[in-house]
C-alpha cells in the first residue's frame, strides 16, 4: 500500500489521470440523469389524445332541434350554440338595424372565406334557420342567457342573448346591440353542412380555416 502510495507521489501524472476518469464518469452519469429527467418533461408538452380531439371539428345533428328552440355543443373547449329560428324571429331581424352597433358585421366576427351567410340581411348563416354562434360574450367572456321571447326581459326587449355579467344585449343573430359593454358581435365559428341536417363546426367544406379565431373568443 506504502509502495503505491509513494508511486503515485513520485509520478503526479497519475493522479492526473485518474481525476479525468472520474470526472469523465461524473459528468456521463449527470448528462444521463438530465436526458431522463428531461423525457417526461417533453412528453408532458405534448398535447393528448384528449386535448386534440376537444379541438377538432365536431359534429351537431339539427334534425332534432325544433323551431324556437337552442342546443350547445362543445368546441375547443367553447359553447357552440345551433338555434333553429322560427319564421317570426327571421322576419323581425331586418327590423333590428336602427337597434344595433354593427348590423352587417362589418368587423368581421366570421372566418372571411365564409360565403353566403346572408350578412346584409341580418342572419349571418348559411341556412338562415340555423344559426351557429360561440356563446361567449365578447366583453369579458361571460356566457349569455338564451331568452327569444319578446318581452321577457322588458316590454323594449326583441328577443335574443342576455349576458348575466354585465349586462349586455344580443339580437337572434347574435349582433350586439348599441350602447352596452360588448365591443362586437358574437362569434360565427367556421362551419358547413355535411348534410341536409347535419352540420360541422370548426372546419369549412374545403378544409380551410381550422385556426380561424375572432378578434374577441
Amino acid at each position: 500500500m506504502n509502495k503505491q502510495l509513494n508511486d503515485t507521489l513520485r509520478h503526479p501524472e497519475i493522479i492526473v489521470k485518474k481525476r479525468r476518469i472520474l470526472v469523465g464518469a461524473s459528468v456521463t452519469l449527470g448528462a444521463v440523469g438530465t436526458i431522463a429527467a428531461a423525457v417526461p418533461f417533453v412528453d408532458s408538452m405534448k398535447p393528448s389524445a384528449r386535448a386534440l380531439a376537444a379541438a377538432g371539428p365536431v359534429e351537431i345533428d339539427v334534425s332534432q332541434i325544433a323551431p324556437g328552440e337552442m342546443t350547445t355543443a362543445a368546441w375547443r373547449g367553447r359553447p357552440i350554440w345551433v338555434v333553429h329560428r322560427t319564421k317570426e324571429e327571421l322576419a323581425a331581424l331586418p327590423k333590428m338595424e336602427s337597434l344595433l352597433a354593427d348590423p352587417h358585421s362589418l368587423t368581421s366576427q366570421q372566418p372571411p372565406d365564409m360565403q353566403n351567410l346572408h350578412l346584409q340581411e341580418g342572419f349571418r348563416a348559411i341556412k338562415p334557420e340555423f344559426l351557429v354562434l360561440v356563446g361567449i360574450c365578447t366583453h369579458l367572456g361571460c356566457i349569455p342567457t338564451y331568452m327569444p321571447t319578446p318581452g321577457s326581459l322588458d316590454a323594449s326587449w326583441p328577443g335574443g342573448f342576455l349576458c348575466p355579467c354585465h349586462g349586455t344585449r344580443y339580437d337572434l343573430s347574435g349582433r350586439v346591440l348599441a350602447n352596452f359593454p360588448a365591443p362586437l358581435n358574437l362569434p360565427v365559428p367556421p362551419y358547413f353542412f355535411e348534410s341536409e341536417t347535419r352540420i360541422k363546426v370548426g372546419m369549412l367544406k374545403d378544409d380551410k380555416d381550422q385556426n380561424w379565431e375572432p378578434q374577441t373568443w
